[in-house]
């Protein structure tokens, strides 16, 4: 194992951690990527594909002995979430591993209107806790998100009011998290607020993808009532319509807002905004 590289990368078969490992690999930095089903991993120059479970604690200590670096990206969601995170992280500081770089949530706390912001946080409390070195990336709302919105008749729903949220694009996280992965002494202790360079509204997200797509798009605020009842034909658990209801709430209560200069500060570059990202080739 100790040939291995001593980075290892988490989630480069999703679409943060894809670009976050092409990145690494592009830098010329060789890595661990860290994959359920390792045949699913991209091929990259000086990447270990490498088996794993965050719930398996034998798997992942074997996977990550002789890690001093630690690309966290949080699991896949799941009721469990929480609990499979806690024993990754405990197998990852029996395996030695130094320094933890987690993708947390903007604004995570015990008390967040967002769901999911919670379990980010407590997962932030387990890494300190840990004795492990730490950096956290607070991602707020993806951009890439804001058109998966709108509805086949082209009206975004949501009890938003008429709140803001400052949508970050994820190309801008991933430029982000390669850069504390590139030298991470300097950000030990670390906590990183990555947004976007506004604060959209939902109406004026409608405004830029019915300029941007062609597409005519509209908001149309609902109440809390109104969106769990909208939502319970997909059959979800309660905790994902929770989840999903309170992406919206949050927005509402003033939770996603406020602007960060830390993407420009770690990249050296404005992170996109709306109209930029619409203007890109989407993948």
């Amino acid at each position: 194992m100790n040939t291995l590289p001593d980075l290892a990368v988490t989630g480069s078969t999703g679409a943060l951690g894809a670009i976050v490992a092409r990145q690494l690999a592009e830098a010329g930095t060789a890595q661990r990527l860290l994959v359920r089903d390792a045949g699913r991993a991209p091929e990259l120059s000086g990447a270990v594909p490498l088996a794993f479970s965050y719930a398996n604690t034998v798997q992942t200590g074997e996977a990550l002995a002789g890690v001093k670096t630690l690309f966290m990206v949080s699991a896949a969601e799941a009721e469990d979430r929480l609990a499979q995170h806690y024993i990754f992280i405990d197998a990852a500081a029996a395996a030695g591993v130094q320094h933890v770089v987690y993708t947390s949530f903007y604004g995570a706390a015990p008390e967040a209107t967002f769901t999911l912001a919670r379990d980010h946080y407590a997962t932030e409390e387990h890494i300190r806790a840990s004795g492990m070195d730490f950096t956290f990336l607070r991602d707020n709302s993806y951009l890439d998100f804001l058109p998966l919105l709108t509805g086949e008749d082209g009206v975004i729903r949501g009890p938003a009011g008429d709140g803001v949220v400052s949508a970050v694009a994820r190309e801008d996280i991933a430029r982000s998290a390669v850069t504390v992965l590139l030298d991470p002494a300097l950000h030990v202790g670390a906590t990183y607020d990555l947004t976007g360079p506004e604060e959209i509204s939902l109406a004026y997200a409608a405004e830029v993808l019915t300029a941007e797509t062609g597409r005519t798009v509209t908001y149309r605020p609902e109440t809390v009532e109104e969106a769990y009842a909208s939502r319970a034909s997909y059959g979800a658990p309660p905790w994902q319509v929770d989840a999903w209801v309170s992406t919206y709430t949050a927005i509402a209560a003033g939770e996603l807002a406020g602007l960060s200069p830390d993407v420009r500060t770690l990249t050296g570059r404005e992170p996109l905004n709306l109209k930029e990202f619409l203007q890109q080739p989407q993948l």
